[in-house]
């Protein structure tokens, strides 16, 4: 869940950079109204969905760059719902136009009340928010019950025209099914094939897939588990684009060799982000390597914007790397080793997930 006080008490850090962005989502949001008014009557227009995905995204990018969080915290799951329309998991129909005008609408007050200082509680952004990230991650068959309580927490009125389940779960048939056992299996091959190229890999990714899992479990599941499954297979596939003497490399690596392996996120994604119904595993993969102070890669982006899934799958790659790396210490030595870096990286990992995490490796100690 987004960060409750950014939600609650949004601050204006620099009124020049703030005031810029007002002006470009006021230049942004006729466009966007005109994509939704006609996405209405054909909500399976792609190059519509494009052009309504590239505002979104533009206008997180817009608030990144003049530090206005709560535009990213907004946006962000806005921005994740179209990726699935766009992967045509979805259909942008329904009450996700509504939805959707609803929070932008939500953004201009919200940078209106800012403007003049005053509060923000009355546009109920934690709900919002909340509801808007519910939607990212639901099942197909779940988004239209996910979108109305949405609606109805922001605003207090249940939606007039609401879209019922079965509405939604006719447009899902129409669009293309995936098998999730199949692709699992698949992604799972690929991940045994990175394994074989090295025996320090060996059950590498049943260690990472357990770990994610059950550190996802005691958080309450906010991550999908299947799509957490398919980026715990697909995370590092990438690498293998790369020659095997920079990937596998045991020395220091140079500024080059670090500069083809930050290219792994974005490749590992793009084989998910072709496959119908695995945009949000793409996702997960896709900010792995990001870091909540921004610090990260390939994007720089900064705690709000990184998923759930891709916070899990950063703790637990690191965990495993760390551990590989004093394996020669023994497996008690090089866990305790393991546990204590992780913990002291304060800004590498979400803080929110170290909790969980230290749960599950506590128990594993203890067995």
């Amino acid at each position: 869940m987004a960060d409750l006080i950014a939600l609650l008490r949004p601050r204006v850090t620099d009124r020049e950079s703030f005031q810029e962005f007002r002006e470009a989502l006021e230049d942004q949001v006729p466009g966007i109204e005109r994509d939704i008014a006609a996405l209405s009557k054909e909500p399976g227009d792609r190059t519509l969905i494009a052009r309504l995905f590239r505002a979104l995204h533009t206008i997180k990018g817009d608030a990144a760059i003049c530090k206005v969080e709560v535009g990213v915290m907004i946006c962000h799951p806005i921005e994740s719902v179209l990726s699935r329309c766009r992967d045509s998991e979805i259909l942008f129909a329904g009450l996700l136009p509504e939805v959707t005008l609803l929070a932008l609408d939500r953004l201009e007050l919200t940078l209106e009340a800012m403007s003049t200082g005053r509060s923000v509680e009355h546009l109920k952004l934690p709900e919002l928010v909340g509801g808007l990230e519910g939607i990212a991650n639901a099942r197909p068959g779940e988004v239209a019950a996910r979108t109305a309580r949405t609606i109805e927490a922001v605003t207090g009125f249940k939606p007039l025209h609401a879209a019922t389940e079965e509405v939604y779960a006719a447009d899902a048939a129409a669009l293309p099914q995936i098998n999730l056992t199949a692709d699992l299996s698949f992604f799972r091959t690929l991940a045994l094939q990175l394994e074989s190229r090295s025996p320090l890999f060996k059950g590498r990714t049943e260690r990472i897939l357990r770990l994610a899992r059950e550190t996802n479990q005691v958080a309450g599941t906010p991550a999908d588990p299947a799509q957490l499954e398919a980026a715990i297979y697909l995370h590092d596939v990438g690498m293998m684009f790369a020659p095997e003497s920079v990937w596998l490399k045991v020395g220091k690596l140079t500024e080059e060799d670090k500069k083809l392996l930050h290219e792994h996120p974005g490749q590992s994604a793009g084989l998910l982000e072709r496959m119908p119904g695995w945009s949000g595993a793409a996702q997960m993969v896709a900010q792995h390597h990001e870091m909540p102070d921004g610090g990260g890669y390939p994007a720089g982006l900064k705690a709000p914007a990184i998923c759930p899934g891709a916070k899990i799958l950063a703790i637990v790659d690191a965990f495993e790397a760390v551990t590989l790396k004093h394996s020669h210490r023994g497996q008690t030595r090089s866990l305790v080793r393991a546990i204590a870096e992780i913990n002291a990286c304060d800004n590498q990992f979400a803080s929110e997930w170290i909790g969980p995490f230290n749960n599950v490796i506590r128990k594993m100690v203890e067995a």
